[in-house]
This record gives C-alpha cells, structure tokens and sequence, in this order.
C-alpha cells in the first residue's frame, strides 16, 4: 500500500490509503548488457531511467538527427505556421543530397505530409534538406534552430550542424538526449506520432520500407527512428507500449541492422518484465485541505496539477510512501495553481520523485473582519503551539 504522509503545520501527520497493488514477489536480474557503444531505458511518462550505458557520451547520431528534423516540423505544424498540404518547391541542393533518398525530383513541388513521411519512415536526406530550406530559408539556419530547440528541451550533450545526421566535425548527440527528444516527440504532439509506426512509403512510384525491423517482429513496438553512418554505426531508437506502460530504448553503435534490433528487443523486453509505471494521483486529486488565514473560505484544496506518474521495480511498488511538505501559515488571497507546497514520493529511505502541490481553487481576501478575526485567531494559535511545540 501507498501511505500518504501529511506534513502539515498545526496538524498530526496522517496517513491516507490507497488502493493496494499485490504483486507476486519477483526477482530482478541485473541489467542486461549488449553489443553497442551506448544504450539507455527509459519510462515515456514517468522519464524514469530503467537501464543505462554510457548514456551521456557524446556519439555521432548518424540519421537518427531527423528525430530533431521532424519535431520542428510536427511543432511548426501544431502551431499552425504551416499545414500538411503546404507545397514545398525542392530545391537542387535538396534533390542532389547524398544518402538515404524518398527521391523528390528538383523543381517540382512536394507536400509538408509527403515530406514528413519521406523523413520519418524512409529517413529521406533529401526531405530533410527540401524541409530544413522550407522552414528557415536554409540548412545552416535550421541547424541554428535545431541547437535552440535543443537548448529548450535540455538536451545538454548535442550539437546539430545539419538536418540530417550526415557526418559533421561537432555533429553529436547521446543516448540520453536521443531519449529524451523522442519522451517529447511522443508526449507533445502525440497526433502525429503514428506515422512512426508505418512501415511503409510509397512515393514517385517507388516504394520503401521502414528501417526498424522491430516494427515488424514486436506489435508493442511503434516507433521511431533508425540510424546508419561509417562512422556512428548502426543505432535505433525504439518505443514500445504494453497495458499502460510505454518505454522508449536507444541503443548507438552496434554492428548491423540485426544487432539493433535485437540490442533494443533486449532493453525493451528487461523493462516491460520488471518494471511498472503507477498513477499514484491523478491531476487535480485533492490530497489535503489546509487552513487559510484572512480569505473569504478558510480552508484550501491542494493537490497536484498533472498525473503523479512513477516507474518502480515490480518487486517493490509497496514499499512506497509519499509526504506532502504544505507552506505553513497560508494566507489569502492564493490563485488556483499557486505553488503552496511539495509532493514528495519516496521508495524506503530513498526519495524517488518529487511533484509541486499547488491550490487547485482561488480563494479572494476576506472582509475586514474576517481578516482581523484571523488575525487574532493566528497569533493564539501560534502561540499554542509554540508552548507545545
């Protein structure tokens, strides 16, 4: 069971229950180790860690760049600077780029959706430059996007020169940052992210597959990205999702299309086995409702503004706790999702999540003698409890 420790100025602390979640008692083997230069674990929803290697060593990302490529394209799209059925005029520096093609021909005209498609599922260079050129006049200037946007989403071990994961001198990412991108792709756009999941692209009468095998071997699996350079190696980043639980894998520098496949079938197999990703509380749950001085109600429901997600070794989940650490002495006026306070989650002696409780009602100022009562109401009881504090 999930207890609920209240830590509440003038009040004892208190327990509050929860459902009780039994789970046969399971043995967890350690992480699996694979054939790659880096990998990474992670919890899409609650961005828990489950397994890393080398996971912040800065690795050419080959094509799995376009990860970036594509989320300015889905973010441009979302906030409605372009649509899908805007026409992109390819250019001949777009239609002459080397590497993987979807084969757009100089001068003519292409679609915002084809081009995405061209770029997510048959990693096309050639969309990714007709887009890069499309959104910010050119590649260098993307590229200068692409870094910003980075900044934004913390991605502290990256540095895009080009649209396309084509090899650059300070052209790096890593499995971490990689995870991370794609935790956004997944969760902030999520009307786009089924066509990561196709396996298929037929354009200019040609027809091509998907790169990720895993799209073909594990029905969970719905993304998102492959990777291939001399000097990256082989890489993918993969997403999975089973019952309620979806993980994203990424695996960097392995030694062929197999080895991806199946570094990342290992990751994403050890994380479903012996993992799983609880709501503890729901956005906008009430968890307490402490005393407000001087307002024109006198207590307030606090809680927690989005889901209060947490991924826990299977063997474990009941060992959790969590205290709420509310501001003392509240006083109005207090917006609705003011910050009064800390949900703290603990696993034994070890804090593994923390989430901002905020007031989930607005409470305006007292008349005046409301607030004087207060007043005087405060200071006797403050002195109260300083005698038996």
């Amino acid at each position: 069971m999930l207890g609920l420790v209240l830590m509440t100025p003038l009040a004892m602390a208190q327990d509050i229950p929860v459902p009780q979640q039994p789970q046969p008692q399971t043995m967890i083997p350690s992480a699996p180790q694979l054939a790659a230069s880096s990998w990474i674990l992670m919890d899409a929803d609650s961005g828990k860690v489950l397994v890393e290697h080398n996971a912040d060593e800065r690795l050419p990302p080959a094509s799995l760049t376009k990860l970036m490529t594509a989320y300015l394209v889905e973010r441009e799209i979302n906030r409605g600077n372009i649509a899908m059925d805007d026409m992109v005029t390819v250019s001949e520096k777009a239609w002459r780029t080397g590497g993987s093609k979807m084969f757009i021909e100089v001068d003519t005209q292409v679609s915002v959706s084809d081009l995405l498609q061209g770029i997510i599922i048959v990693s096309g260079n050639d969309a990714s430059v007709a887009i890069a050129e499309h959104l910010a006049g050119g590649e260098t200037s993307f590229a200068d996007l692409m870094n910003q946007h980075a900044t934004r989403l913390g991605l502290h071990n990256t540095n895009f020169q080009n649209a396309t994961g084509l090899p650059g001198e300070s052209h790096y990412s890593t499995a971490r940052d990689m995870a991370l991108l794609s935790q956004h792709i997944i969760n902030d756009y999520p009307e786009h992210y089924a066509i990561y999941s196709e396996k298929n692209f037929d354009y200019n009468d040609i027809s091509q597959p998907n790169r990720n095998r895993l799209l073909w071997r594990d029905a969970s699996v719905d993304g998102l990205k492959t990777g291939w350079t001399t000097e990256a190696g082989y890489g993918l980043v993969a997403s999975a999702k089973r019952d309620d639980m979806r993980l994203i894998s990424v695996v960097m520098g392995t030694s062929s299309e197999e080895a991806r496949a199946q570094e990342t079938q290992k990751l994403l197999s050890y994380g479903f086995r012996y993992f799983e990703t609880m709501n503890l509380y729901e956005r906008g749950s009430v968890l307490n409702t402490p005393r407000v001085w001087g307002g024109e109600s006198s207590e307030l429901r606090v809680g927690v503004d989005r889901d209060v997600l947490m991924t826990v070794p299977r063997a474990r989940n009941e060992e959790l706790t969590a205290r709420l650490d509310i501001q003392p002495d509240l006083t109005a006026p207090i917006e609705a999702g003011q910050r009064v306070g800390t949900l703290e989650v603990r696993m034994g002696e070890e804090v593994v999540g923390e989430q901002p409780l905020v007031a989930l009602d607005s409470i305006e100022e007292g008349g005046i003698f409301k607030r004087l009562f207060d007043q005087v109401r405060r200071f006797f009881t403050n002195l109260v409890g300083g005698w038996f504090g």
